[in-house]
């Protein structure tokens, strides 16, 4: 968010490039008000792009550094600009991180599975499986709540 000339908040479209502060660290809400990305996202975004990798302080809070927030800064105009999926983002940013030009190359569609054909026998193994591990599971839950 960016307050405008009568103090009033406005929201930051993905392809404004916000001003971000000259200091070697950031917490995660202040990455948050920089970049307009909840900090919720910005967590789940962790988990779905491993070069999003903030460091943490003696406490366990992320410490965000300048090129985490403009890794953020892609990531946002490739999903909420240009419409990536998370996985299409992931994928373009491995290309442009390999430096191959494929900036500008048109997005490929993220292909569905194939399906998986399974013949009798495999079906009564798995099912058998699951029962084996559902069993073992209500044990193991029994014997904890004991």
């Amino acid at each position: 968010m960016s307050e405008g000339s009568d103090g009033s908040s406005q929201k930051m479209s993905a392809s404004e490039s916000p001003k971000i502060p000259e200091k070697l660290f950031f917490r995660i809400n202040e990455v948050s008000d920089i970049t307009g990305i909840p900090s919720y996202i910005l967590r789940f975004w962790e988990t779905e792009f491993p070069m999003l990798k903030p460091e943490r302080d003696e406490k366990g809070e992320r410490r965000y550094r300048k090129s985490d927030i403009e890794l953020i800064l892609q990531i946002k105009k490739l999903v909420y600009e240009e419409k990536y999926t998370l996985a299409g983002a992931r994928k373009q940013l491995k290309l442009l991180r390999k430096g191959s030009g494929a900036a500008n190359a048109t997005p490929e569609p993220d292909e569905p599975p194939l399906p998986v054909r399974l013949d009798q026998e495999q079906i009564r193994e798995l099912t058998s499986t699951i029962h084996q591990l559902r069993t073992e599971l209500t044990e193991l839950y029994r014997m904890l709540g004991s």
